[in-house]
């Protein structure tokens, strides 16, 4: 009797009408008061038409608005799910206080980032006391380039790094010129990637040599946040820097 294969399930596929409707809310960026028809169809790649009927459902559940003008702007429900958002996962309880710990500890400025499709989102900030300083907050996106942050959610995504491996990652001038950074994977159960914590402040202030002689604190911290979040930090993490950043440096 032959022996009978078992047949795979039907891959699950989205609805495109409701990615299409995704795509108009966040094709929003910070700092948009509101965008034209026009500027929608920019960024979005949908015809105007189909995304005047999108934006009539988006209406009615208050998530966009319509103003009279004839341009759009995010209703009051983006913020109530925002705030949901927030509150389901309460990551910046945890997060917060070690930025702030290890911003007082370095005197750098300390951030987190999560990828968020080909960029990296700032989720969360605390500045340096010194004047001089990168102009970046919270909610910012920036280029998936080859700067130490990007590097380590682009590296890490899929599982810790392996015993060869050296953390943190240290670049200098990459997205630009005059600002350098200090970055290191933070995991949570599973061992999968939460986000990337990072250490950043102008080239001439973060050296090669300054990035040696914090960098234990930001292995320190980062395995700290990487046990709050259910994950295990990873063993090859503290090498030395010094012979990864003159590689990397721009």
């Amino acid at each position: 009797m032959a022996k009978q294969t078992e047949k795979k399930p039907p891959a699950l596929k989205g609805v495109s009408a409701a990615e299409r409707a995704l795509a108009v809310l966040t094709a929003f960026r910070r700092g948009d008061g509101a965008l034209s028809l026009a500027e929608l169809a920019e960024r979005t790649g949908l015809v105007k038409s189909t995304i005047l009927r999108l934006a009539l459902s988006l209406q009615r559940y208050r998530l966009l608005a319509r103003l009279p003008d004839g341009s759009y702007r995010l209703d009051a429900e983006t913020l109530r799910l925002g705030t949901a958002y927030q509150q389901a996962f309460r990551l910046s309880d945890h997060v917060m206080p070690v930025l702030e710990q290890l911003a007082a500890k370095t005197g750098e400025t300390t951030s987190f980032y999560v990828r968020n499709g080909e960029e990296r989102l700032c989720l969360f900030r605390v500045e340096t006391t010194n004047r001089i300083r990168m102009t970046v907050q919270p909610g910012d996106t920036r280029p998936m380039d080859k700067s130490a942050i990007a590097q380590t959610l682009r590296r890490y995504e899929s599982g810790p790094p392996g015993a060869d491996d050296e953390l943190p990652l240290f670049t200098s001038g990459i997205t630009d010129p005059h600002a350098a950074a200090l970055a290191m994977p933070v995991f949570g159960i599973g061992d999968s990637l939460v986000g990337a914590l990072a250490i950043s402040g102008p080239v001439s202030r973060l050296t090669a040599a300054r990035a040696e002689q914090i960098k234990g604190a930001l292995v320190e911290a980062a395995n700290r946040l990487t046990l709050a979040c259910g994950g295990t930090p990873p063993s090859g993490a503290g090498k030395s820097t010094r012979k990864r950043a003159a590689s990397v440096s721009a």
